[in-house]
């Protein structure tokens, strides 16, 4: 098993591991502990770079059972001690983009009782499906209002692992219409902007909400019966 280290500090930014397989097809090794996020959830992987001695391997992708992608001809050996530097810059503004989508998500949930029907992000925009049957220009005028309230409000953003049956007991935990968690999942990673939202999550996010920056709702469409698209970029914190 990898010690997955971005799941309780997405602010670490640099990390020592031991590569544990080399996978000839991917170009990729897998390492006993990490801190390089491997996407899911909407959000992108991360990049970076491993350093084993003088030589200096880029990541140019991360995939899902800790495989990362390197770019290049060559690969560390099994058993190589490496350093992983994570892209602070890109990671910091996808932690940002991240919880700026659970701030739209949780304000429409708990103002207009809408649930997520899916969602897609990039570094600083993303875009979100909602179950709305309309949504009148003077609603998403209120909504990007409401969300950038809830920014300067300064909410904790706090994140925990539970086990599944404790976490399956907190009311309106998956806010997606499917859930998505497997019937093996033992343990339940939960992120809780404070007073605001609070999900099963998997992904990287900032530590409060003041880190976001401004949220501009850009453009709006509509998906076919109730389902209705938000698209968000964001801002640089003032």
């Amino acid at each position: 098993m990898t010690e997955l280290l971005y799941q309780t500090d997405a602010y670490l930014r640099d990390f020592t591991a031991v590569v544990t397989g080399v996978d000839a097809d991917t170009h990729g090794v897998t390492l006993d502990r990490t801190a390089f996020y491997p996407g899911g959830g909407g959000q992108p992987c991360d990049e970076g770079v491993l350093q084993a001695g003088d030589q200096s391997y880029r990541v140019k992708e991360v995939r899902k059972g800790n495989v990362h992608v390197i770019d290049g001809d060559d690969l560390p050996a099994v058993g190589d001690s490496v350093i992983g530097v994570i892209d602070w810059e890109r990671r910091h503004k996808l932690m940002r983009t991240h919880t700026a989508m659970h701030i739209l998500c949780g304000v429409v949930w708990r103002d207009y009782g809408a649930s997520v029907t899916g969602g897609n992000m990039e570094v600083l925009a993303g875009r979100m499906d909602f179950e709305f049957e309309r949504l009148p220009p003077e609603t998403i005028a209120d909504i990007e209002q409401k969300i950038n309230a809830e920014i300067a409000n300064a909410r904790d953003v706090r994140v925990k692992i539970l086990p599944r049956e404790e976490a399956f007991q907190i009311p309106d935990l998956i806010r997606t219409k499917i859930n998505l968690l497997p019937e093996g999942i033992t343990e339940v990673r939960t992120v809780e902007i404070v007073g605001l939202d609070l999900q099963a999550d998997g992904g990287t996010h900032v530590a409060n909400t003041s880190e976001v920056g401004r949220i501009r709702i850009t453009d709006y469409k509509s998906k076919g019966g109730i389902n209705k698209r938000l698209y968000v970029e964001i801002d640089m914190p003032s």
